[in-house]
């Protein structure tokens, strides 16, 4: 099967192996800044996710001269007023060390006992002349310590509603049928067909 390359602008192999898993059986394929060797760092400044997808977005259409997309997600707790947000992958500090991230969290939260929180991506794709965005979000609780070994970032203290495992227990297919980052994803590639139809 011949498959469509979509451009991400993301260094994040996690991330980038979740959307291969995502694609798997469609007609299209991920291409990262590696990929298509852009080795420099981002500088993702926007105050919020909408603003940090598209830099990033800008960036590799700029580089490559073609359709490209930019991806930022965020955790966002309702009792912290939607902390971390868009601070997610640096919430302990500039070093984005996932396990420091989650501590601080789990810290903040420990007096607190609403723990409802929502997982949310923004995709942002951009033609150089029009710019189009997709969210997925979903809703759950913050665990009060971490639990799993699967996923990567706040995956180990998120538990879906309806479930009563983390993201961090589930396996890739059981969470990439539910995830914030899927159904972004999905919402996306819907739009690819309906603009550009085989």
């Amino acid at each position: 099967m011949n498959k469509n390359r979509i451009f991400l602008a993301t260094h994040n192999e996690n991330k980038v192996s979740e959307i291969k898993d995502i694609l798997q059986n469609t007609t299209y394929e991920i291409a990262s800044l590696i990929d298509v060797d852009f080795h420099v760092d981002i500088e993702e400044n926007g105050a919020t996710l909408e603003e940090n997808a598209f830099i990033k977005a800008s960036a590799l259409f700029k580089y490559l001269d073609t359709p490209s997309c930019g991806e930022d997600s965020g955790l966002e707790v309702y009792a912290l007023n939607g902390e971390p947000g868009v601070l997610s992958a640096r919430y302990a500090g500039t070093s984005k060390n996932p396990k420091e991230n989650i501590l601080k969290l789990l810290d903040k939260l420990k007096t607190i006992s609403d723990r409802r929180a929502q997982f949310r991506t923004i995709l942002c794709y951009t033609d150089g002349i029009d710019t189009w965005y997709f969210e997925g979000s979903i809703q759950g609780i913050i665990t009060y310590e971490l639990k799993g070994s699967g996923g990567f970032g706040y995956d180990p203290v998120f538990i879906p509603d309806g479930f009563n495992k983390t993201f961090a227990e589930m396996s890739s297919a059981e969470k990439n049928l539910i995830s914030h980052r899927a159904l972004a994803i999905r919402k996306f590639t819907e739009f690819l067909k309906e603009k550009n139809p085989v």
